[in-house]
């Protein structure tokens, strides 16, 4: 880029980790080609995006969260003045900050970013990581230069390249993705081990995200007896749920059944609220029974583990649409919420476990479905695109 100068990517959006991960992917895969770009992100201060993105590193520009209006009430009203003071906002920032491209992933900070970027002529890039796509990517979509998207059929409408790209993948699972693929028998049994595990037995891994399924934790811990027969089980709680698992277990299985994850206990049932490192629990999962939000699917997919999905039951049925095209593939199974119960545990999941080879094949469908270069191939788009503009501006 001699005699230009270096190119400034704005990235907006952010309000969960469905979000913020995927920006903060897609931000690192733009430093890594091309390390002279400049990164700022336009979020609000209520999101994750307020304590993720200073701690990647990325400078924050601030708006406020300006939802739009789903039924008729004084809110409506309110709504014109406070959506033109937001982006009038935007446009201050994107001209402060010299923005050669907008980069937006949905949630609340997105949707005025794009409207201020189109009222003046910046480009923008869309990442849709849901199987229905959201409010504010569904207006950025009339407005977009480049679509990706992690399944096909979202509903946006564009005249621009819509692709599907996949998911950008938090580090610590591409890292792991990579590492499978070099070895996948090596990787899985250090993972294991790691764990405090036993790299010979089947491992059952539980969860329903950071807040825990109450549905998944019942039905699991109901079952721990069977369960237990099969191998071991790692189940993650989810915040405040642990001690109504650990107290089932107890009474299933037997107080010493259940213990700790990473800890010495003889214990097979290991239970705990949240795990870091969910790049290891995968790995080491021999089948996963969780929930089918975009993020858990794409990841569970990138390392080729095979899945029972129990959607989430509420909201528009996102869900199950995220999951349905792995489970066509042959890379896991799809359960309604209502139907997974203790007796559904013990009736389908011995016979899963016990069928080496469809376990087998179901990981191999899930890997095949599965994608592990999203995060370049957006950062490729967005650098070509933002790339373009300097040229013609300079």
């Amino acid at each position: 880029m001699s005699g230009r100068r270096n190119v400034h990517i704005v990235l907006a959006g952010g309000g969960t980790a469905g979000h913020v991960n995927p920006l903060l992917s897609i931000a690192a895969a733009i430093a890594r080609r091309d390390p002279q770009a400049s990164l700022s992100v336009i979020g609000t201060q209520v999101g994750l995006e307020s304590t993720l993105v200073p701690a990647a590193g990325l400078p924050m520009d601030t708006i406020e969260k300006v939802p739009f209006p789903r039924k008729p009430n004084g809110y409506m009203f309110r709504f014109p003045g406070l959506w033109k003071a937001e982006t009038a906002k935007v446009r201050r920032i994107l001209a402060e900050r010299q923005a050669d491209v907008v980069v937006g992933v949905g949630g609340y900070a997105a949707a005025p970013a794009y409207y201020a970027a189109h009222k003046v002529g910046i480009p923008i890039v869309i990442h849709e990581q849901n199987a229905r796509a959201g409010m504010a990517n569904k207006l950025g979509a009339r407005w977009a230069s480049f679509i990706g998207t992690v399944y096909d059929g979202t509903g946006l409408k564009s005249s621009a390249p819509i692709r599907r790209v996949g998911l950008p993948l938090r580090e610590p699972i591409a890292r792991m993705a990579a590492k499978l693929e070099a070895d996948r028998d090596t990787t899985r049994t250090s993972a294991k081990i790691r764990l405090g595990l036993d790299p010979q037995l089947p491992m059952i891994l539980v969860t329903g995200g950071s807040l825990g399924a109450l549905s998944l934790n019942n039905a699991v811990s109901q079952a721990a007896d069977t369960l237990l027969d099969l191998g071991q089980v790692v189940h993650l709680t989810g915040k405040g749920k642990i001690d109504a698992v650990r107290s089932t277990v107890a009474t299933v299985a037997g107080e010493s059944r259940i213990c700790g994850l990473g800890d010495s206990s003889e214990g097979s049932y290991h239970a705990t609220e949240y795990w870091e490192r969910m790049d290891e629990a995968f790995a080491a999962a021999d089948l996963v029974i969780c929930r089918s939000g975009a993020g858990t699917v794409a990841e569970i997919t990138a390392l080729g583990v095979p899945a029972i999905y129990v959607p989430l039951p509420i909201g528009n049925g996102e869900q199950r649409f995220n999951a349905q095209p792995v489970v066509d593939a042959g890379g896991g199974l799809l359960i309604d919420d209502a139907d997974f119960t203790a007796d559904w545990v013990k009736q389908h999941v011995p016979a899963l476990v016990h069928d080496r080879t469809r376990l087998h094949a179901m990981g191999k469908a899930a890997w095949s479905y599965g994608i592990r270069d999203a995060a370049d191939a957006m950062a490729q788009e967005v650098l070509r695109i933002a790339s373009s503009r300097v040229g013609a501006n300079a």
